[in-house]
């Protein structure tokens, strides 16, 4: 590929290179996170901003009820079920492994479909992720297909869900990545949105169950469980916690323009020196996202004035060249410390030359930014202004073209040898002929005289 020919313009395009950095390649300290996996994407416009084994296989606990949530919503919005619609607990959507969290629902309990993603999304029901699953699809199991086919959907590529709420199973798993990809799809609705920041809610009496107050397990909401950890720009998150999964959270926040969700998982609870504990699915949440807000800020740029190659133009009198350069806007989450001189930037030339007529805009090549030998991201090059064609020279090159084409050139061949022959033997038929003539006409009057007498 080639580089920029022009060092006037290299200037301009190294500043076009910093808006295509990764987060990762940019002078910008690491948080330091003790988790086994964590996430942070700006979620506005799905550039991952940190990444710790984000595609690796993790267990969800009950972060898959997220997913739950998801598919319950997206049946009210299909007119399957209304918010209002009041289902009853069974024996059967009760049976729940041993262990479970639970909001304590009773058989015969009645309750609305909104008040039981309370009771989902909240203290985390095990059993109403599986009331919840049997309301939208008849059974537990169709829920589980439905819920595998909207995470394809999703581009969730290292998922597979066993069951609706996130107890462990071995096939029971999904990656820091894709949780953000459900998490995001949850939160385009308000009523979503509103649960996960509701520090409690209250169930009314239904007649089998006395009034309660349910409370958020996501200590960034409520300080029902731990007092420190209170986070303002949290716009709502859900916890899930199992041996196998560790202490895990995904969270939403927002500061002015940026709208961040991470994802922690395999976190631990570790006790303190003064006999406190950090629940760090919590404190590293914390970090992650005052890293991502302090660290990172939005940058748009408008390279059209950028050349940063020529291209020669055959079949033309009115340009022998033409300029290439960016096209379009760059926007992008970038660090605030960035180092450009260690940019490299390639404009990629489909061709060294291109026949006129060409038109302003057209695209020519493309043009590559490099950081640290990794690709992050490209641009087409094109034409800056346009060249009309000569009709002279464009049916010369027809003409031209023509006559250099092997085949042409072959089938001239054959064609010459043909005449050639032909001619040949014409000129041998005729030389044969005249000989033949001249040997008769001798003979004949050879004959005629020696048949005389002498005297």
């Amino acid at each position: 590929m080639k580089k920029c020919r022009f060092p006037s313009l290299l200037a301009a395009v190294i500043l076009l290179a910093a808006l295509f950095l990764p987060m990762s390649a940019a002078a910008v300290e690491d948080p330091g996170l003790t988790c086994r996996n964590a996430i942070l994407i700006d979620a506005t416009y799905d550039e991952v901003l940190y990444d710790k084994g984000a595609y690796d296989k993790v267990y969800p606990a009950s972060i898959t009820k997220v997913m739950t949530a998801l598919l319950v919503l997206e049946a009210v919005d299909a007119g399957e079920l209304t918010l209002d619609t009041p289902i009853t607990a069974t024996a059967e959507a009760l049976e729940v492994p041993e262990g479970s969290s639970t909001a304590k629902i009773q058989v015969g309990d009645t309750y609305t479909l909104e008040q039981y993603l309370y009771c989902l999304l909240l203290p985390s029901g095990n059993e109403v992720a599986q009331i919840l699953a049997i309301a939208v699809d008849g059974s537990v199991e169709a829920f589980v297909d439905h819920m595998n086919q909207r995470a394809e959907e999703l581009g969730c590529e290292g998922t597979h869900f066993a069951n609706p709420h996130g107890y462990h199973d071995e096939n029971h798993y999904t990656t820091a990545y894709d949780i953000t990809r459900f998490m995001k799809a949850a939160m385009e609705y308000d009523l979503f949105q509103t649960i996960l920041t509701s520090p409690n809610y209250t169930l009314p009496a239904n007649g089998v169950s006395e009034e309660r107050i349910i409370r958020n397990t996501n200590a960034l909401t409520s300080n029902w469980t731990y007092t420190q950890y209170l986070y303002g720009p949290g716009t709502g998150g859900k916890t899930g916690t199992t041996d196998e999964a560790g202490c895990c959270l995904v969270e939403t926040a927002r500061k002015g323009d940026m709208y961040l969700i991470s994802v922690i998982l395999g976190a631990e609870e570790v006790k303190q020196a003064d006999g406190s504990t950090d629940a760090r699915q919590f404190s590293e949440t914390i970090k992650l996202l005052n890293w991502g807000f302090d660290n990172f800020q939005r940058v748009t740029l408008s390279p059209d004035e950028a050349l940063v190659a020529k291209v020669k133009v055959n079949l033309s009198t009115q340009a022998d060249e033409v300029n290439v350069k960016p096209l379009g806007s760059i926007t992008r989450t970038l660090p605030k410390d960035i180092d450009l001189e260690q940019v490299e930037m390639v404009p990629s030339l489909f061709s060294e030359s291109v026949d006129a007529p060409v038109e302003a805009g057209q695209v020519l090549g493309i043009l590559t930014i490099r950081y640290d030998g990794t690709e992050y991201g490209r641009l087409d090059l094109v034409a800056d202004t346009s060249v009309e064609r000569s009709d002279f020279l464009y049916y010369k090159h027809q003409v031209e073209t023509f006559f250099q084409n092997a085949g042409v050139r072959l089938l001239l061949v054959v064609v010459l040898a043909v005449v050639v022959i032909v001619l040949l033997r014409v000129l041998v038929f005729r030389k044969r002929r005249r000989y033949r003539s001249g040997v008769g006409m001798g003979a004949g009057r050879r004959g005629h005289y020696s048949g005389r007498r002498r005297r």
